[in-house]
């Protein structure tokens, strides 16, 4: 009896009815097909990481300006791409689709992938889908298999349940801001949407388990997260203070509440922290900077006293620190049996040697061949992949292939949404010319390159035309992507952000 056929019987022992064994190197999820209707950052985040895991992720854009991260500078590629550094760094592997959810059959596209997918994902105020018909009730009939994720700012009830909900808000609302900032300062945001990306975890993690479910069950389910709750339930030791001692918080800047010391302390160009988490680690910091006798007074030898004694033991050691560079104090404390390490910017963080070491930071080509950076997963797998497969797509990138290929649409079918004056459900990359705004290709036209992209009559690059013309102007011979000929002046992008969906995160 081999190993496979073992764990396979091991396996329905536990009434588990079908399974998949992975070869090496597949992802775990390769199988399963994801629609994400989500925007900006806690869904995107979410879907990114099933992505990375192997996910078919179809992301739904609407027909105007798409994800409204693609909006929020600064930008990145060329003006083709449609990409900001802000969207490209939640939206890698995945599928851009452009469809309409006013009409009809932008309806039914989006209908007709839920029925093929797995998962679905979306950030809408809740029962803007049900009105659609689109939400759980219906979609589960359709398919009973679909698991239905949705994220919103306060959940489906409660007496905040239709407010918008935005990171900085759930902060603020979930007390996170109250305990963030400097001893009797104010209240500061932190440096990144930490609510929306835990959201965005706690989701991911929500899927996985009833996609697990699913195999043991051959049912799907509905998942509720939002932010004010993650956010609340990530106060941990904070909330369980208040909780179980009434005791309220306070601001510590970068010190610790509990742990002294484990903060950071300024040097003569720049900072350190570290912490020392027992009585043994901070006699072997006084050890390293030659102060052994604060390890032996008695206001300084136990954490508790070092706690109730603050003030005195941080005014000994700050002017240790302020007399060095950092470098000088890194090399004294490399070695340390405690943790320790410089606050680094951003130049300092990517330029890190261990950083560099592990290959973090990948670099990918959009659809322009404009290269993008991004950081990769943080996760390794001995047995399976996670890795980047596709880069963030342009706005509609996907859709005729997806009409096509995914949902077996016709030539005819899909030329027909385009024709239809009254149909505006789908917007490819290029759209469709008419005829008297073509742009007309000679033997002349330059080839950049030998890469088979031309230029046309505007600043824009295109690839050459193929069934449908795809290089086109728009109105009074202007391109849809940089809204004119070079000599024109540009037009902004009209806001496209329906007044009935929720934008999760904060830039």
């Amino acid at each position: 009896m081999n190993r496979d056929f073992r764990a396979l019987r091991a396996i329905r022992s536990l009434g588990i009815k079908s399974v998949r064994f992975l070869s090496h190197g597949a992802g775990a999820l390769d199988d399963v097909h994801v629609l994400d209707l989500s925007r900006i950052a806690a869904g995107p985040f979410c879907s990114m990481i099933l992505g990375d895991m192997g996910a078919t992720v179809y992301k739904v854009e609407s027909v105007g300006g798409g994800d409204e991260t693609r909006r929020w500078p600064p930008d990145v590629g060329t003006p083709q791409d449609g990409i900001t550094a802000y969207f490209g760094s939640v939206n890698r592997n995945k599928r851009s689709i452009c469809v309409d959810f006013k009409t009809k059959e932008g309806l039914e596209i989006v209908r007709s992938l839920a029925i093929k997918c797995d998962v679905l994902l979306e950030n809408f105020i809740p029962g803007k889908l049900d009105k659609l018909g689109l939400g759980y009730e219906k979609m589960s009939l359709a398919n009973p298999r679909l698991i239905y994720c949705s994220i919103t700012g306060y959940g489906n009830h409660g007496p905040y349940k239709d407010r918008p909900g935005y990171d900085n808000i759930a902060a603020a609302v979930g007390g996170l801001m109250h305990i963030t900032g400097p001893p009797g300062g104010d209240p500061v945001k932190v440096g990144v949407a930490v609510t929306d990306l835990a959201t965005g975890l706690y989701a991911h993690g929500a899927i996985l388990a009833a996609l697990l479910h699913r195999t043991n069950t051959g049912k799907g389910q509905k998942i509720d997260v939002n932010l004010l709750s993650t956010q609340v339930a990530c106060l941990i030791n904070i909330g369980s203070n208040f909780l179980n001692c009434g005791k309220e918080a306070i601001r510590w800047g970068t010190q610790h509440e509990s742990i002294v010391p484990y903060q950071a302390f300024r040097t003569i160009d720049g900072y350190i922290h570290l912490g020392t988490g027992s009585d043994a680690q901070f006699q072997a910091l006084c050890g390293i900077i030659g102060r052994q006798e604060l390890a032996e007074d008695d206001r300084f030898k136990t954490n508790a006293a070092r706690v109730q004694n603050r003030g005195a033991l941080i005014g000994e050691l700050e002017p240790v620190f302020l007399s060095k560079s950092n470098d000088e104090v890194l090399r004294l404390l490399e070695g340390a049996p405690f943790p320790y390490g410089p606050i680094n910017n951003m130049q300092q963080v990517f330029n890190d040697p261990h950083v560099k070491a592990i290959g973090l930071v990948k670099e990918v080509q959009l659809q322009s061949g404009s290269p993008f950076k991004m950081v990769g997963p943080p996760v390794e797998y001995s047995g399976m992949d996670n890795s980047i497969k596709l880069p963030p797509p342009v706005r509609g990138q996907h859709t005729v292939e997806i009409l096509s290929k995914d949902l077996g649409y016709s030539d005819d079918k899909i030329a027909q949404l385009f024709k239809a004056k009254d149909v505006r459900s789908i917007k490819l990359t290029l759209k469709k010319p008419k005829r008297e705004k073509q742009v007309k290709w000679t033997s002349e036209t330059v080839d950049n390159e030998n890469l088979n992209r031309k230029k046309s009559k505007c600043c824009c690059i295109y690839e050459k035309p193929r069934n449908f013309g795809e290089s086109s102007s728009e109105d009074e011979g202007e391109c849809e992507n940089c809204f004119g000929h070079v000599e024109l002046k540009k037009k902004p992008t009209p806001p496209t952000t329906p007044p009935s969906e929720v934008p999760t995160p904060e830039p």
